[in-house]
């Protein structure tokens, strides 16, 4: 069996961590998150996999290539227009036939909820879940063992049972893909809904691991999700008076230098110089070439690869994309924050800050929980943060 991996969207309410980067490839625990959805198939044995690809698409073709590395064999599909998940499943109609499963190439998903699809041994079917905000996603009812009816992000509560984007379908699914198409309808719960009147879809329950980012702060649910179950491999130098405890990842020609206290789970990349005398707490995530310096405190964030974060600093919740870096005394702590997201506002229950790449910081600056910095911005010594920067914002 084929699995076709949608992969073509930018992730919009992700930003500014997808200004140069597709959503299905920010690294949660120091791997992206469609290396994820790649690894589960290939453990059910599915090693034939079609991505279909558009933003940013020499990033994922780049990281991926013929599949080889990852044990699959892999072929792509552009998608010039990202339309919607209906018509990019639709650009892969000349590389599938018979049955063939379909995925969101931007949720993590492990091997136990691939399997489980595959043992229903029913096509087509439709890895369902319960969700606390089903308003985020396409709701489906259930009735008789077949899904009823499909509403995509209701404002009113219709069920709390969502679709997950993994699915078993049959190929006669593009001749109703085209007529919705047609209509101006381009996503695949618009197919569903009108297939529903002539082919039953099952609903396949899991307690395999299936988990969405659609917020920028959802990513660290996913990041502590995925550092539960990562291999860890201690590589590197680990100089006296350094305490681990719990899992702990470390890469080579990665220093820990002496007085560092790491609590994992925790995963740390390649050529990384932290310390001496540096705090990391469980659930954090750092990306190769990270440079922490001493009496920093980091709780529970991401930072991804060549950041640099100098002296006397603390992060707690935040999300630090590529290259981002400060100097002594950046203050960005966690806690209950209402953030907003182009029109709307979020009641987030903890957050720090989320920070596009190549962000600069100068001494002593405080961020506001809550607050997203644009990619490209420089901010200057002592000023403090309290709304979001657009991109290559200027604080003086």
């Amino acid at each position: 069996m084929k699995a076709v991996i949608l992969a073509a969207g930018e992730g919009m309410r992700l930003r500014p961590l997808t200004t140069s980067e597709p959503k299905v490839m920010i690294p949660i625990a120091n791997r992206p998150i469609l290396e994820y959805v790649v690894d589960a198939l290939v453990k059910n044995d599915v090693h034939d996999i079609v991505m279909v690809v558009g933003y940013r698409k020499e990033r994922i073709m780049s990281y991926f290539q013929d599949g080889k590395k990852f044990g699959a064999k892999i072929e792509y599909v552009v998608q010039e227009k990202q339309l919607g998940n209906g018509h990019a499943l639709s650009c892969a109609r000349d590389r599938v036939s018979g049955d063939f499963l379909t995925l969101a190439g931007d949720n993590i998903v492990d091997a136990r909820a691939v399997d489980d699809l595959l043992r229903s041994g029913t096509c087509p079917s439709a890895l369902v879940v319960e969700s606390e905000n089903p308003s985020k996603y396409g709701v489906v009812t259930i009735e008789k063992g077949s899904i009823r009816s499909v509403v995509e992000k209701p404002v009113d509560l219709v069920s709390n049972i969502i679709l997950t984007g993994l699915f078993c379908l049959k190929d006669p699914i593009f001749e109703v893909i085209d007529q919705c198409i047609e209509d101006g309808k381009y996503g695949l719960s618009d197919a569903f809904r009108a297939t529903l009147g002539r082919t039953g879809i099952k609903p396949v329950f899991s307690d395999g691991l299936w988990i969405d980012a659609v917020y920028p702060w959802d990513l660290l649910e996913l990041n502590s999700a995925a550092l539960e179950n990562a291999p860890v491999r201690t590589a590197g130098k680990i100089e006296k008076q350094v305490t681990i405890a719990g899992p702990v990842g470390i890469g080579e020609e990665t220093v820990i230098r002496a007085g560092t206290t790491i609590y994992g789970p925790v995963m740390i990349g390649e050529g990384c110089d932290i310390g001496p005398n540096v705090t990391i707490f469980p659930s954090t995530s750092i990306g190769d070439n990270v440079t922490i310096e001493p009496y920093t405190v980091i709780k529970n964030s991401i930072l991804m690869s060549n950041c640099s974060i100098a002296a006397h600093s603390y992060l707690s919740h935040c999300v630090f994309g590529y290259g981002v870096k400060s100097k002594s005394h950046l203050m960005a702590t966690g806690s209950e924050a209402f953030v907003n997201v182009g029109d709307e506002f979020f009641k987030v229950p903890h957050m720090g800050c989320i920070v596009g790449e190549d962000a600069e910081f100068g001494a002593g600056v405080v961020i506001e929980p809550g607050t997203i910095i644009g990619a490209g911005c420089k901010v200057s010594s002592g000023s403090k943060i309290m709304r979001n920067l657009p991109n290559k914002a200027l604080v003086m």
